[in-house]
C-alpha cells in the first residue's frame, strides 16, 4: 500500500469518526454499563441482536419501541427476544433456517427480526401488498421454514407447504375468545411461556433478504449478510444528521429498503421508534408532536398527501420538533421539495438508491433549493459514475447509466442472479445526468427510454416538467407503441384540487418548455395513480390502460 492510499485510507477513517460522533452516540456513563455494551457488541457484532442486548446493558429503562399496543423500554425488548427466540428455537427453528416476515410496522416486526437475529436464522421480508400468488411464489422460490404474519394476511400466506412453521404477529383482540384448535400460535403466546435470560451468539450471522418492489416484473430475493461495521451507517449520517437518544417517527414500510434501513440506522443511535400499522396523514402529524419526534421517515407519496391536508389541519400540530424528513423508495419531484420546505422548514433529505445498491446519493436542503428535483452527491465512501455503453465516463450534462460503489452493496439475488459490475461499481438500472456542482438528476430506469421518430426520450423529463404545474397533483409518463412514430408518450394526470385541465393546455405547456418530439400524444385524467406499498407507480398497469 503506497503513501497515498494510506492518506486516503487515514482521510476515510478520520471522516466516519466524525460522522459518529457528531451524532452524540458516544457520551459518558457509568463503566459498568460501558463494559456489557462493549461486550455484547464484541459477542454479537453490529447486528440487532447485538444492537438491542447492548441498549439493554446502557439504557434498560429508555424507550425503544413505542406502537398502538403501548411502549417497550430496551430491557423489554431484550428479554422479550430471548423469550421468543428459544420458543422458534423448540418449534424447530435453527442457525441458519429462513423465516418470512410479513408484518406492517408494529412490535411484531421488530421482535421476529432481532429474534431472528439472536438464532442466526435468516429474515425474508414480504411485502404486505402482494397478492395471493406473489406470495406463493416467494415462498416456495425462498423455502423458509416458518412465516411470520399479520392475522389479516393469514390467507395469503395459508398455502404452501403443510409443515412450514406459522406464527401470528399481530391479532385483534376477541371478546372472552380462546385461540381456535389449529390457528397459529402469536408471538405473545410465545413470549409468555419462553425463558428469557441471555442467549449464546450464533456460528453465523443470519442473512437478511429484502424483496425487489415487483414494478418490472417478479419480485427478487436481494441479500445481504449481516455487517460487523458501522461504516455504512457513517455514510448516511455523513449527510442526514440524525441524532442519538432521540424519537424517529417510521411511516415508511419496514419491509421495504428504506423503511428497513431507518431501523438498522435506530441500532446504534438508540433511537425511540414510533410506529402505526398503517399510515394516516393527520395521526403522523400527531405522532410526531405528540412523542416530539426529531426524525419523520416516509416516502414521497406519504409527503404528497400531508401536504394535501387544510393548512388549518397541518397547524394543529407543533411539529418545530423536527430536525429530517428523509423520503426516498421512488421519484421525488422538485416542486414537491419546495412545498415541503416552504411548510416545515430547511428539513427534508432525500436519499437515491436502490434495494440493490442501498444508496448512492442524498439531497440536503440546500440542494434542494439551489436544484430542485436533484438526487443530491454521494455521501461519504460511496461512488457514483455515469458510464456510456461502452463503459467510458460521460461528460457532465450527458445522460448515462448509473453506477456505484459502496459498502453495503448486496450480495445477488438468491436465485443465483446479481446486477452488471464495471470497476466495483453496481449498476442501478437507471440513468441520469450530473451538474457542473456534481449534482445527480435521475432521468428514469433504463429500459424506459423510447426511441419516438428517431429521438431518444426518457419520459422522467416530461413527468418533472408537468410535476411543476400548479394545478397538477401527480403525472406518470409512459411510453407506447405507435405505427407512425414507433413508439409515443402517454401521460395520465391527477388535477389538483379539482382543477379544470385540457388535453392542449397540458400539450401546448410541455411544447413551450421542451423539444417538440417530448410532448405526449395522448393525455389522460385520472383519479389516481397505482401505486405499490412504497408509493411507487405501478407503470405495468398505466401500458395496458384503455
Amino acid at each position: 500500500m503506497n503513501a497515498q492510499t494510506l492518506t486516503r485510507t487515514a482521510r476515510h477513517k478520520l471522516q466516519v469518526v466524525k460522522a459518529l460522533l457528531d451524532t452524540g452516540m458516544f457520551e459518558p456513563m457509568r463503566p459498568d454499563r460501558v463494559a456489557q455494551s462493549l461486550s455484547a457488541l464484541r459477542r454479537w457484532g453490529a447486528t440487532p441482536a447485538g444492537a438491542y442486548t447492548g441498549a439493554a446493558a446502557r439504557y434498560p429503562r429508555r424507550a425503544a419501541v413505542i406502537d398502538e399496543r403501548g411502549c417497550l423500554s430496551f430491557q423489554e425488548l431484550h428479554r422479550r427476544t430471548n423469550a421468543l427466540a428459544r420458543e422458534l428455537r423448540k418449534a424447530g427453528i435453527s442457525e441458519g433456517d429462513g423465516v418470512a416476515i410479513m408484518c406492517r410496522n408494529h412490535r411484531g416486526f421488530i421482535e421476529a427480526t432481532v429474534a431472528c437475529s439472536k438464532l442466526g436464522a435468516g429474515a425474508l421480508y414480504l411485502n404486505t401488498a402482494f397478492a395471493g400468488p406473489q406470495i406463493t411464489d416467494v415462498l416456495q422460490r425462498e423455502g423458509p421454514v416458518a412465516v411470520v404474519y399479520d392475522e389479516e394476511f393469514s390467507g395469503l400466506v395459508g398455502e404452501g407447504p403443510t409443515d412450514r412453521l406459522r406464527f401470528i404477529a399481530w391479532s385483534e383482540p376477541r371478546a372472552g375468545a380462546e385461540r381456535r384448535g389449529g390457528e397459529a400460535e402469536t408471538l405473545e403466546e410465545l413470549i409468555a411461556r419462553g425463558e428469557d435470560s441471555d442467549l449464546a451468539p450464533p456460528t453465523e450471522k443470519g442473512r437478511v433478504v429484502i424483496l425487489t418492489s415487483g414494478t418490472t416484473g417478479t419480485p427478487k430475493g436481494a441479500q445481504r449478510q449481516q455487517s460487523d461495521s458501522i461504516e455504512p451507517a457513517a455514510a448516511l449520517f455523513s449527510k442526514i444528521p440524525l441524532k442519538a437518544r432521540e424519537t424517529t417517527v417510521i411511516a415508511a414500510p419496514m419491509f421495504h429498503s428504506w423503511g428497513f434501513a431507518h431501523f438498522l440506522l435506530s441500532l446504534p443511535l438508540l433511537s425511540t421508534l414510533v410506529l402505526r400499522r398503517k399510515f394516516d396523514p393527520e395521526e403522523t402529524l400527531r405522532a410526531v408532536a405528540q412523542h416530539g419526534a426529531s426524525a419523520l421517515v416516509l416516502v414521497p407519496v406519504m409527503l404528497q398527501r400531508i401536504l394535501a391536508l387544510p393548512p388549518e389541519t397541518i397547524a394543529r400540530y407543533d411539529v418545530s420538533c423536527l430536525k429530517v424528513i428523509a423520503v426516498s423508495g421512488s421519484a421525488f419531484p422538485g416542486e414537491l421539495a419546495t412545498r415541503a420546505m416552504d411548510v416545515f422548514g430547511d428539513v427534508v433529505y432525500n436519499l437515491y438508491g436502490s434495494t440493490e445498491v442501498a444508496w448512492a446519493t442524498i439531497a440536503t436542503p440546500e440542494d434542494l433549493h439551489a436544484a430542485p428535483g436533484t438526487a443530491g452527491r454521494p455521501p461519504l465512501g460511496t461512488v457514483v459514475k455515469l458510464l456510456d455503453a461502452d463503459g467510458r465516463e460521460v461528460a457532465p450534462g450527458e445522460v448515462g447509466r448509473i453506477f456505484v460503489a459502496n459498502e453495503f452493496m448486496f450480495e445477488g439475488y438468491t436465485d443465483g442472479g446479481g446486477k452488471e459490475i464495471v470497476r466495483g461499481m453496481m449498476r442501478t438500472g437507471d440513468v441520469g445526468r450530473l451538474d457542473a456542482g456534481g449534482r445527480l438528476f435521475v432521468e428514469g430506469r433504463d429500459d424506459e427510454m423510447i426511441v419516438s421518430g428517431g429521438e431518444n426520450v426518457f419520459p422522467r423529463e416530461v413527468e418533472d416538467l408537468l410535476a411543476d404545474h400548479e394545478k397538477i397533483e401527480e403525472v406518470a409518463v409512459v411510453g407506447v407503441d405507435d405505427e407512425e412514430f414507433g413508439q409515443r408518450l402517454k401521460a395520465f394526470v391527477v388535477p389538483r384540487n379539482g382543477n379544470e385541465l385540457t388535453v392542449e393546455g397540458i400539450q401546448d405547456y410541455v411544447k413551450e418548455n421542451l423539444a417538440r418530439y417530448k410532448v405526449p400524444r395522448d393525455v389522460v385524467f385520472v383519479d389516481e395513480l397505482p401505486r405499490n406499498a412504497t408509493g411507487k407507480v405501478l407503470k405495468r398497469e398505466l401500458r395496458t390502460h384503455s
